[in-house]
């Protein structure tokens, strides 16, 4: 006689009735109860807004354990991949599911750096946005542009032209990111370089001009590297759930991609690290630092301290160890310790790290406030915070757009609600409205 399969058991009230709901178990993390034929059998709905208690998908990319500080890309821990890896290790990994080999790795890099142009036309989209337009808008506008140049060669249902799709919106997307802030800034675009690393062709092509010869600081080239890493993939965050459910549709990926950028946009997920260097504006001197924690700490107050703490780990962001090692590495190799908005985050970062009050709510600095820091010292304006983030961010869409398109389950993405609006009624002629 086989083990019996654990479940949970719900009991309607109202009748007596009662229904076993299965219970599933991945490798690591909660179990969860499955509730797909609970509409079926109960005539209820499930309600759980924000998908606190939801497992939307099953997936075998990310894992996150936010009370333990864990992030697991296919199983190897971020500190390990961030330490002993490149993002072109990474991305094949998050595709793939196993680390390259060296064979495997070079054909790999090769196939990604020779799809790094724009095509011509969609260069001159970027005439069509004002001079002062945000670079995600004109990141969700080029990259959804990509469907209308590559729709002869989009059969997701084929897995030579899906992964022909995911290499094109990973190599192009430093190359549409850079085009953008050279439009912001009134500088001509500068095309990419395939015989630099995907990290120092990115930032050549943000800072090099036609005028001048730009040497990529390999100090810097490291950090990029590490910055892609890091926010490669996040599981199933706002931005990526987005992906999927626009993907779940059977849509171009550059549709469902440039849907996740839209998401990724809003202050509470990518933009975080804007916020965090718009607050120390606003902070403006270590002097007025104490002024600011004090109102952190009034619930009253509407102010909060960006860049610290997580939805997710109750704990410290694994990324942030890393981050903040590699923070203090390029203010050292830009000697910009001495710059004062650098130097006022440095000391905020320092009071909430001793503060007890910020230690026991474990509101501690996040990956946002250094990457945020690092971008700053790099010259990266903020507008371009995000952008950056939605670069790294692409790999980890587009392997996640695969998993699902390959998941022989998938069924189009269509949530239900709770309706609390008026019952039924009939219309009133317009003469007759009082």
């Amino acid at each position: 006689m086989g083990a019996r399969k654990e479940s949970f058991t719900i009991t309607d009230n109202r009748t007596g009735k009662s229904w076993e709901l299965p219970v599933l178990k991945g490798t690591m993390g909660p179990d969860v109860v499955d509730v797909r034929k609970f509409y079926a059998d109960t005539g209820c709905f499930t309600y759980d807004p924000s998908f606190t208690s939801t497992a939307a998908c099953e997936s075998s990319i990310t894992f996150i354990d936010g009370d333990a500080g864990l992030l697991l890309y296919r199983g190897y821990p971020i500190e390990q991949l961030a330490e002993q890896s490149d993002f072109m290790d990474v991305c094949y990994l998050l595709l793939y599911g196993e680390l390259p080999t060296p064979v495997q790795k070079l054909k790999f890099e090769d196939d990604i750096m020779h799809h790094t142009m724009m095509h011509e036309k969609l260069r001159r989209f970027y005439d069509g946005f004002q001079m002062n337009a945000h670079p995600m808008a004109i990141m969700c506008g080029i990259v959804g542009a990509l469907g209308a140049f590559y729709h002869d060669r989009i059969d997701i249902t084929d897995p030579t032209y899906r992964m022909i799709a995911s290499y094109r919106v990973l190599s192009k997307m430093p190359t549409i990111a850079a085009a953008a802030y050279k439009y912001s800034v009134g500088q001509p675009f500068i095309y990419p370089r395939n015989d630099l690393s995907y990290s120092a062709n990115f930032l050549h092509m943000l800072f090099a001009t036609p005028c001048e010869d730009y040497e990529v600081n390999p100090v810097l080239e490291r950090a990029m590297d590490l910055i892609l890493i890091l926010h490669a993939d996040h599981e199933q965050n706002a931005s990526t759930s987005t992906v999927r459910m626009a993907g779940s549709t059977g849509t171009n990926p550059f549709a469902a991609v440039a849907a996740g950028i839209a998401a990724l946009w809003g202050p509470a997920h990518g933009g975080a690290n804007e916020a965090v260097l718009r607050m120390l504006d606003e902070i403006g001197t270590k002097d007025r630092i104490p002024e600011f924690i004090k109102r952190a700490k009034d619930p009253d107050d509407p102010f909060r301290l960006m860049g610290f703490g997580h939805r997710v780990y109750k704990n410290y962001d694994p990324r942030a160890r890393i981050m903040q090692r590699t923070c203090n590495e390029v203010l050292d190799a830009l000697n910009a310790k001495d710059e004062p908005l650098l130097e006022l985050a440095m000391e905020l970062e320092k009071i909430a790290l001793e503060d007890e009050y910020f230690v026991k709510r474990k509101l501690y600095p996040n990956v946002d406030f250094y990457s945020g820091i690092i971008f700053r010292a790099m010259k990266i304006p903020v507008s371009m915070f995000t952008v950056m983030f939605a670069v790294a961010r692409s790999i980890g869409w587009v392997a996640q757009w695969n998993e699902m398109i390959t998941d022989p389950g998938m069924r189009i993405a269509r949530p239900r609600q709770l309706f609390t609006g008026p019952l039924k009624r009939d219309f009133v002629p317009l003469d007759r409205r009082r």
